[in-house]
C-alpha cells in the first residue's frame, strides 16, 4: 500500500493515530514488501499478524500463505479489515487486545509465522502472550523501538541486558536484521525501529529444565538487580555450593549470567525428585499375553527392544473450564519425544495393578495426588499403543501442576473441541496411543 492510500484509510474510518495505543503506521511500501519477505512464507503456512492497522503489511501477506489471522486492537481498523477481506474466506480478522487474545488456536493451524509492527506500548506483552513456551509460531518477525530490540538481544555485560532478554532468549534465537528510521511511519516516531527476526531455540540444545521456576528465579533476582543475587533465593541449596557449581562468584548480581549458568542454576534448585531422570531403562515390567495375563518380567529396554507386550495406563485431566490439560513429551524420551499426549500417562510397574499405577502416574507427572479417578475403559495392544494393554482414566483438577522437566517440556490445558481438530488437521503432533484414548474418552463426554 502507498502512503496515500493508507492515509485515505485513516480519513475513512476517522482514525487520529493515538500516541496511547502507539499507532506508528507504517507508509514506506518497499520496507513493508522486504519485512513481510523475511518470514520466508510457503503456501501452507498460517500467518497471525498482531496490529495490522491500515494493512501496510497485510495487503503483501494475504496473497502467499494458506490462512492469515489479524488481531487488532483499534474497533475501526478491525472493522476496515473485516470489509476489505470479506471475499476473501482464508482472512480471518478478530478485533482484540492482542497481549490477551487465546492463541491456542493457532496449535491446529501449524506451520504458523508470527509478524507484527508492534505497537511501543505493548510490544513485550504481546510477544509474551504469542511466543512464550509453549508456542505454536516456528518464525517471528517483529518490528519494535530500537531500545526494546536491543534489551531483547543484549548479552550478559550489556547494560541493556535483563530479564526481558532471558525471557525472549529462553526460547528463540533473535537477530536484528534492519533499522528503520522515523520517516517510513506516519506519524513520525522520534526514534529509530528495528526489524528483529525470531527462530526457534533447538528443544535439545539445553538440559531440560523447569521453565516457571526459572521464570520465578530470574524475577526475584532482577527484582533488584543491584544487589547480589544470593540475597534473592531460596535458602537451599547452600549458595556456596552453587556458585561453585556455576563457576560464578559467590558476589555475583543476576546480569552477569548468561542463559546457560541460570539454566544450571535452576536445575540445581528443582526439588523434583525426577527432574533429571526420563527415564529408566532397567525398570521392570510385567510382559502380558493378548488377555493381559503374565508371563513372565523384562527390563524396560527388553520390552521396547523386542516389542513385548505389557501394561500402561493414561490418566486425562479436565479442568473446571472442561478443558483437557495435554503434556508435551520431552526431547529426552526413548519414545515419540516432543509430541502431545495425554495429562499423565506410564507403564505398570511388575507386580502393580492399574489403578495404582494410575495413581502414582498423576502424582509422579503433575503433582496432583488427591484428584478422584474415574476409569473410562480400556485398550487393547497393538502397534499404535506401543503393545500395550492400556487402562484409561479421567480426573478433575484445578490447582497448579508440577512436573518433572526431563519428562515433560510443557503442560497446557486445551478446549475439547479444539483437540479434536487439531487431531484431525494434524495427527503428527500428537502420541499415537493419545489419540485412540481420547476418541474413547470422546465417545463419554
Amino acid at each position: 500500500m502507498k502512503a496515500t492510500h493508507i492515509r485515505e484509510v485513516l480519513t475513512e474510518h476517522h482514525v487520529t493515530p493515538s500516541k496511547a495505543l502507539g499507532q506508528n503506521f507504517l507508509i514506506d511500501e518497499n520496507i513493508a514488501r522486504w519485512i513481510v519477505a523475511q518470514l520466508e512464507l510457503s503456501p501452507e503456512d498460517c500467518v497471525v499478524e498482531v496490529g495490522p492497522g491500515a494493512g501496510s503489511l497485510t495487503e503483501h501477506l494475504a496473497p502467499l500463505c494458506r490462512k492469515l489471522i489479524l488481531v487488532e486492537f483499534d474497533a475501526r481498523l478491525a472493522e476496515y479489515q473485516r470489509n476489505r477481506w470479506a471475499d476473501s474466506p482464508h482472512v480471518e480478522v478478530h478485533h482484540a487486545d492482542g497481549a490477551t487474545w487465546d492463541p491456542r488456536p493457532l496449535f491446529a493451524e501449524q506451520p504458523v509465522k508470527f509478524i507484527g509492527n508492534l505497537p511501543y506500548s505493548a510490544g513485550g506483552p504481546i510477544m509474551a502472550n504469542f511466543l512464550t513456551s509453549p508456542c505454536a509460531c516456528s518464525r517471528a518477525v517483529i518490528m519494535l523501538q530500537k531500545e526494546l530490540v536491543d534489551r531483547i538481544l543484549a548479552r550478559p555485560g550489556d547494560d541493556a541486558y535483563g530479564l526481558l532478554s532471558l525471557r525472549i532468549q529462553m526460547d528463540w534465537c533473535g537477530k536484528a536484521l534492519k533499522v528503520v528510521p522515523p520517516e517510513a511511519f506516519s506519524p513520525r516516531p522520534k526514534i529509530d525501529s528495528t526489524v528483529m527476526l525470531l527462530t526457534p531455540r533447538d528443544e535439545r540444545a539445553l538440559p531440560p529444565y523447569d521453565h516457571r521456576l526459572m521464570d520465578e528465579l530470574m524475577r526475584r533476582c532482577f527484582a533488584q538487580r543491584r544487589k547480589q543475587m544470593h540475597k534473592q533465593l531460596p535458602a537451599a541449596p547452600a549458595w556456596a555450593g552453587v556458585a561453585a557449581e556455576l563457576g560464578i562468584s559467590p558476589t555475583a548480581r543476576p546480569e552477569e549470567l548468561g542463559l546457560e549458568q541460570w539454566v544450571r542454576l535452576t536445575r540445581l534448585y528443582d526439588p523434583h525428585p525426577l527432574a533429571d531422570i526420563a527415564q529408566k531403562n532397567d525398570e521392570c515390567f510385567d510382559v502380558v499375553d493378548e488377555q493381559d495375563t503374565v508371563l513372565r518380567q523384562a527390563t524396560r529396554a527388553e520390552v521396547h527392544a523386542q516389542g513385548l507386550i505389557h501394561r500402561a495406563v493414561h490418566i486425562l485431566v479436565f479442568n473446571k473450564n472442561r478443558d483437557c490439560l495435554l503434556q508435551k513429551r520431552s526431547a529426552l524420551k526413548d519414545k515419540q519425544p516432543c509430541v502431545w499426549d495425554s495429562s499423565a500417562a506410564g507403564h505398570l510397574d511388575a507386580g502393580e495393578d492399574y489403578t495404582t499405577a494410575a495413581r502414582r502416574e498423576l502424582e509422579e507427572e503433575l503433582g496432583i495426588a488427591e484428584a478422584p479417578l474415574i476409569r473410562i475403559g480400556h485398550l487393547a495392544p497393538s502397534p499404535a499403543t506401543g503393545m500395550e494393554h492400556v487402562e484409561l482414566f479421567v480426573a478433575r483438577y484445578d490447582g497448579r501442576v508440577h512436573f518433572p522437566a526431563a519428562e515433560i517440556s510443557a503442560v497446557m490445558p486445551f478446549p475439547a473441541e479444539l483437540i479434536d481438530r487439531w487431531i484431525s488437521r494434524r495427527p503428527q503432533d500428537f502420541a499415537s496411543s493419545f489419540i485412540h484414548c481420547w476418541q474413547l474418552v470422546r465417545q463419554h463426554m
